[in-house]
């Protein structure tokens, strides 16, 4: 059975506001962080997308670095995370909990408006290494009060386009500073480094047993499609599945841009987020996305790690990646907090043939899906529902057989 907050030491101020928001209960790696977190221990923790690790750092430091009423205007936490949609959102959960002052310090932002929010004396910071670490040799991110260090998604910011930053903003913080570093998927050089960071005591590392999230709550779709009909795919999938809110993957910057064009033009509404957009841009489409006043978002991987985004029904992926830990937080943005999702590749033969590889090694179920009078369905059924006369059969190129995805041993569905 699950333990309260309570329970685990969290105190009456936070576990109201939580309850507020329907949480009563902690899960699993909660329960296994909150306790050392509390102790003050530096520690680096796995666990899968979905299974609430900003909370399980966030409530107990909450509480140990901010239970007196006393707010003594000095910068006490500090909370790093890769892009300006999971810093966002951290902010936003820290509101949940306090109303103790958080300033957000994120690139691609006049610094000067920066500088004028570290005046009012925030208690919490949250921002991207490379900003941090710059308001830090200009004097104005004081980092002696800093109690506790979090690096969330510790595995993206220690990649060698973050790592330098990353790893020198470490270095200007006092030794006995608590580090606390998270990630759904914790590489070897990523334990290294923290490990030998310049801390007082050892990392502890906490890894959490897999909850089988990408089994047990998610439903996998393979949609063939040649690479030029892809959009034209995607749009009529749109159409036949009608989602409630929708996350479209794809690895090419420049895709973007082309496929809500492509969209908007057939009356879909929908978003865009690139890595490369304008950060306003990228905060209007997110906002609009998080807020359900869009229920589509076109992205790159930039929003693939992290995010929490309530509701979202599919993820579809326009291309299917070699790394397979793309794959997994791809489509780990669905099926959470308990709730079915569905993973749709909507992809060309050579992709087919690579999610088969994924089908066996992840131990996945994929299920054949074709487009058919408007409806998803199994190619099966468009064998039930065709006129009996080939000649009048409608014709559609499919490279989807009627058995699962090689490798699964398994019966597709149907649904």
């Amino acid at each position: 059975m699950s333990k309260t907050f309570t329970e685990l030491g969290i105190g009456e101020p936070l576990t109201q506001r939580l309850e507020g928001i329907g949480i009563k209960t902690a899960t699993p790696v909660q329960e296994r962080v909150i306790p050392l977190v509390m102790e003050g221990r530096n520690i680096l923790f796995q666990s899968e997308t979905g299974t609430g690790k900003t909370f399980a750092y966030l409530l107990p430091l909450l509480q140990r670095l901010f239970a007196d009423e006393e707010d003594d205007r000095r910068v006490r936490l500090l909370i790093v995370s890769p892009t300006l949609e999971l810093c966002s959102q951290i902010r936003d959960q820290v509101k949940l909990c306090t109303d103790r002052g958080c300033a957000l310090l994120v690139g691609g932002v006049p610094i000067s408006r920066q500088v004028e929010k570290l005046k009012e004396k925030p208690s919490i910071v949250i921002g991207s290494s490379s900003r941090l670490l710059e308001l830090i040799h200009l004097k104005k991110l004081k980092t002696d009060g800093i109690e506790a260090l979090v690096l969330d998604e510790a595995d993206r910011l220690l990649s060698p386009e973050l790592r330098e930053s990353t790893e020198g903003m470490i270095a200007r913080l006092n030794k006995d500073v608590q580090l606390i570093g998270n990630s759904a998927t914790v590489s070897a050089y990523t334990k290294k480094i923290i490990t030998s960071a310049r801390i007082k005591d050892e990392i502890e590392l906490v890894e959490m047993p897999a909850e089988d999230i990408l089994r047990s709550r998610i439903e996998h779709w393979a949609l063939f499609a040649e690479r030029r009909d892809k959009i034209d795919t995607l749009r009529s999938f749109i159409r036949a599945v009608t989602p409630q809110k929708m996350l479209v993957f794809t690895s090419r910057l420049d895709q973007v841009e082309n496929i809500v064009s492509k969209l908007r033009y057939k009356h879909i509404d929908c978003e865009g987020l690139g890595a490369k957009a304008d950060k306003k841009k990228r905060k209007a489409a997110w906002d609009k996305f998080k807020g359900g006043s869009c229920k589509i978002l076109v992205t790159t991987d930039v929003a693939a790690r992290g995010l929490d985004i309530a509701g979202v029904t599919h993820v579809v992926q326009m291309d299917l990646v070699e790394e397979r830990d793309v794959f997994i937080h791809r489509a780990g943005r669905t099926g959470r907090a308990g709730r079915k999702g569905f993973n749709c590749v909507i992809g060309d033969e050579w992709e087919m043939r690579r999610f088969a590889a994924f089908e066996k090694k992840l131990g996945l179920t994929v299920y054949p899906k074709m487009l058919f009078k408007g409806r998803l369905i199994a190619p099966q059924q468009q064998d039930a529902e065709a006129p009996s006369d080939p000649a009048t059969r409608p014709v559609q190129k499919t490279e989807v057989s009627d058995s699962p995805t090689e490798g699964s041993g398994r019966q597709p569905s149907g649904r």
